[in-house]
C-alpha cells in the first residue's frame, strides 16, 4: 500500500512528503526542509537544508548532525504556516524532544506519530492526544503480547539486581539515546544518589538532559575513572554495541543485563547471551497503540515499521477502520530499539 499520490502526504523516494509545506518529515535523504519528530539516527539525518524540530530537543540534534545545521526550534503546540499548510509539533513521550507532526490544508489534516509511547517517562514530556482524519502511526511492538508495567515497576527491580551483588561490577546495556537516561531519570525518582559510571556514547547524551532540567543521579564518565580502582559494586551503563566488545576486558567477572521491549519475549535475552533481561520500552505497547488511534479519532490510518500488517488488519477487522500497512518503502527504517526485531519476532510463539 502507498500513499495517494494527491494526497496532502505522499511517499517519495526522500520519504514522506507535503508538498502544501514544501516539506519532508523525517526524510531518509537529503532535502531542502526537513521536519523531524526526533533525534535516533533513523528519523534524523545529515546533509537537509534546514531542520525543524522541538526546541527541548535542539541540543540532541546538534549532537548527532553537528552544531552548523540549520535548525528552527518550536514549542510543543505551537503553530506554523509552511507555505500552504499550518504545521505543529505535539509532544510523542518517546525521548526528549520527542514530537508528533500534524499538517492541515484544504481542510483535511494529517497525523504522522514518529515513535511515541504512553507511559510515564521522567526523562520527558508526557504524550498528548491529538486529533486529526489522517494517522500514520508505527508499530514496533503491535503485537498483543506486548504490554508493558509501569517503568518504576522495571527501574526498581533493577535496583534490587544492582544491589544483590556488591563483589561484582554490574553491566547494564540500553540504547544510548533515550532508554539510558530515562533508566537514571527512573533510578534518581527511587531515590538513588550513588554515582553511576558511563559509556562514552551515552555520556555524550547527557549534557542535554542536564541543560533540560530532567533529574538525574551523578554520573561520571567510566574513561575518568582510575585504572587501578575496584569497580565492584558499580553500576556501568553502556549501549548494547559494547556487549562483548573489547570495552568489556576492563571488567573482572561482570555481570550484565539489557533493558529493551524486546526482552519481555522468550528467547530474545538468550540469543544475546546477557545473563539477565528487563522489559522496559519507548515505544507503545499494544494497549497504547490502540488508545492512540482511538483518540486521534481518525478514519483513515496507515501503520509503519514492526508489526504493521497485523495491527493494520486488526484495526479494519474489529475496529471498522480504514486501515492499512504503508508498505515495504520502510523496511529497514528501524528505530535504535528496532534492532532486535527479527530475533524477536522469531521467538514469537
Amino acid at each position: 500500500m502507498v500513499l495517494p499520490a494527491d494526497g496532502l502526504i505522499q511517499l517519495t523516494p526522500e520519504g514522506l512528503y507535503c508538498p502544501a509545506a514544501e516539506a519532508w518529515i523525517d526524510p531518509w535523504r537529503p532535502v531542502s526542509r526537513a521536519l523531524i519528530t526526533h533525534g535516533h539516527a533513523d528519523h534524523a539525518r545529515p546533509g537537509c537544508g534546514e531542520y525543524w524540530a522541538v526546541r527541548s530537543g535542539e541540543g540532541v540534534l546538534q549532537q548527532r548532525l553537528g552544531a552548523g545545521i540549520t535548525l528552527t526550534g518550536v514549542d510543543y503546540g505551537e503553530v506554523r504556516r509552511l507555505g500552504g499548510a499550518v504545521v505543529s509539533f505535539h509532544s510523542a513521550g518517546h525521548v526528549l524532544g520527542s514530537a508528533q507532526i500534524r499538517i492541515s490544508a484544504g481542510g483535511e489534516s494529517w497525523l504522522i506519530s514518529g515513535d511515541y509511547k504512553r507511559d510515564d517517562d521522567p526523562s520527558c514530556a508526557p504524550f498528548e492526544p491529538v486529533a486529526a482524519d489522517v494517522l500514520i502511526t508505527e508499530a514496533t511492538f503491535g503485537l498483543p503480547i506486548y504490554r508493558w508495567r509501569p517503568g518504576h515497576q522495571v527501574a526498581a527491580e533493577i535496583l534490587a539486581w544492582w544491589r544483590e551483588a556488591p563483589q561484582q561490577p554490574s553491566l547494564l546495556f540500553a540504547y544510548a539515546f533515550g532508554k539510558a537516561q530515562r533508566l537514571l531519570a527512573e533510578l534518581a525518582a527511587l531515590g538513588l544518589e550513588e554515582e553511576v559510571l558511563l559509556h562514552g556514547a551515552v555520556q555524550a547524551l547527557m549534557a542535554p538532559y542536564r541543560s533540560a532540567g530532567v533529574a538525574l543521579p551523578p554520573t561520571r564518565p567510566l574513561s575518568e575513572f582510575p585504572r587501578g580502582e575496584s569497580l565492584a559494586g558499580r553500576l556501568v551503563i553502556a549501549p548494547p554495541s559494547a556487549h562483548r566488545s573489547p570495552w568489556m576486558k576492563r571488567f573482572k567477572a561482570p555481570r550484565t543485563a539489557f533493558v529493551s521491549g524486546w526482552m519481555a519475549v522468550r528467547g530474545a535475552r538468550r540469543r544475546r547471551g546477557f545473563e539477565r533481561g528487563f522489559a522496559l520500552s519507548d515505544h507503545a505497547d499494544w494497549d497504547g497503540l490502540l488508545r492512540t488511534v482511538r483518540d486521534t479519532g481518525a478514519g483513515q490510518v496507515y501503520v509503519t515499521h514492526g508489526n504493521s500488517d497485523g495491527l493494520a488488519r486488526f484495526l479494519r477487522e474489529e475496529r471498522g477502520l480504514a486501515a492499512e500497512p504503508l508498505g515495504r518503502a520502510f523496511e529497514g527504517l528501524e528505530s535504535e530499539e528496532g534492532e532486535m526485531e527479527g530475533a524477536a519476532a522469531a521467538s514469537v510463539p
